[in-house]
């Protein structure tokens, strides 16, 4: 019997199924017992449950769907590629689409970045960064550079190399030991300067502590350890850390005295989410190497891409150096053919313009929660935001594990999700709300989102 995504459903079977066969992703057995949510449909900026109900993609599926839902182009596009070459893999060979894609992207990219290695994702990204940086540097004459440093609590993926540059501890407790050479630095979070010790009252001046904690760590492990530094333009995990003003020039300083390769992490922040096709070169500097996936298709054929500077892809083109390395599925025809089609839609419909200008109206809306009490902080940049939540804003005093637990997981997340707002309440730090919704909204979306999280957060606040 075929699968029909149209059919009416029956919405307590499924999830009894569920419950029974699917393994959910990051996901506490407490939501399958209560019956996990099943999204049926999607279109613009909404979502809808099997019962009908709508809700706004507060997240953009997962930082995924920038272009927005429903987009027929893309559809067509992937399927008129798949009636012509459903599948070819990248071994030796290639196709029109991922020649043409791999053009493009590296005509978006800073500086002189010209090699794109494809993967399905973004894990797969970093992993394939991490092992090309300690590749590179054998080749040219430096074997122990082998090392990765990357900040606290930054997440950039759960492959087991990606997953030792992952800065949150217990996501790695589980799956030690991992690849050897990853460590940590302080991330950039402003709201917490003063818990780590660094300048609380200049953000310039936080910018220059931070990025030198890197040029310490490198001196502490020893420069000719140091293979690469991993770092997102803006910090996922946590919630929403920018960069502040000169950090990346300073860092990319750093990077050029010890010779130490500069990887950009764009997997979230790269197509369009910070106002760019690429967040570096939206913020001014230019890394070594750019992963990426996510934003590339808007999601709707999964895809990644490492973006390579010209001086780290040089050795390979010798006939002597193979990058030993690659993925079944990378470059997929259909995935390369829908990511073309997205890209088109970017620039006729100016997305990356439309968030430089919205995004400002987007942080003047969320900073007008900072009336509530639980509410100590909006930060974030373009259509990327972090509400961090507080039990004191006074000392800011953040809630312990499990305070944290009961207000994101038993109270927030729920109540969010009914109020008609999908969006992500994450405790991968201190606790906070992170939105990230398709780069098609605007002010009275904006307006929507800020109301439905007036409502909860005033009502959760009362609670605590």
């Amino acid at each position: 019997m075929s699968f029909d995504p149209t059919a009416a459903v029956d919405t307590a079977a499924l999830q009894a199924s569920a419950k029974r066969h699917m393994w959910p992703h990051f996901t506490n057995r407490k939501v399958l017992n209560d019956g996990i949510p099943v999204i049926t449909r999607a279109e613009g900026h909404h979502i809808y449950d099997a019962a009908g109900k709508e809700y706004i993609d507060g997240l953009a599926g997962l930082f995924v769907v920038n272009a927005g839902h429903g987009r027929q182009r893309i559809v067509d596009a992937a399927a008129k590629q798949m009636k012509q070459l459903d599948f070819m893999p990248l071994w030796s060979y290639a196709h029109p689409a991922a020649i043409e894609l791999s053009e493009r992207l590296s005509s978006y990219a800073p500086g002189e970045m010209n090699k794109v290695f494809f993967t399905t994702g973004g894990g797969e990204a970093v992993e394939s960064a991490f092992k090309l940086a300690k590749h590179f540097w054998k080749i040219k004459g430096k074997p122990m550079k082998h090392k990765v440093i990357s900040r606290s609590v930054a997440y950039h993926g759960t492959p087991q190399g990606a997953l030792a540059i992952t800065g949150i501890p217990d996501m790695k407790k589980f799956y030690e030991p991992l690849t050897p050479g990853g460590h940590r630095v302080p991330n950039t979070n402003f709201y917490r300067a003063e818990e780590m010790g660094a300048p609380s009252n200049d953000i310039e001046a936080f910018g220059q502590w931070a990025a030198n904690r890197i040029e310490e760590a490198i001196l502490f492990e020893g420069e000719d350890t140091v293979a690469a530094v991993f770092l997102e333009p803006v910090q996922n995990s946590g919630g929403c850390f920018p960069p502040p003003p000169g950090y990346f020039k300073r860092v990319r300083e750093i990077c050029d005295k010890y010779d130490v390769l500069l990887v950009s992490d764009e997997v979230i922040c790269a197509y369009g989410r910070v106002g760019d096709f690429f967040a570096s070169k939206a913020l001014g500097y230019e890394p070594d190497i750019i992963t990426s996936a996510k934003g590339i298709t808007s999601g709707y054929v999964p895809l990644g891409a490492m973006i390579v500077a010209d001086r780290v892809s040089e050795p390979f083109n010798s006939e002597d150096n193979t990058f030993y390395h690659g993925f079944t599925f990378a470059g997929h025809p259909a995935a390369a053919a829908a990511a073309l089609e997205n890209l088109d839609i970017f620039e006729e419909e100016d997305l990356n313009g439309r968030v430089r200008e919205n995004s400002p109206l987007f942080r003047a809306e969320l900073e007008k929660l900072l009336d509530i009490d639980i509410v100590g902080d909006v930060r974030g940049e373009g259509y990327f935001f972090g509400i961090e939540l507080v039990k004191d804003k006074a000392t800011k005093e953040t809630f312990n594990e499990a305070e944290s637990d009961r207000l994101l997981r038993d109270y927030l997340s729920p109540a969010l999700w009914d109020a008609g707002l999908y969006c992500r309440a994450d405790d991968r730090g201190d606790p906070v709300i992170q939105l990230a919704p398709p780069l098609t909204i605007g002010p009275a979306e904006f307006a929507e989102i800020g109301g439905i999280l007036r409502s909860v957060l005033k009502d959760a606040s009362s609670k605590i």
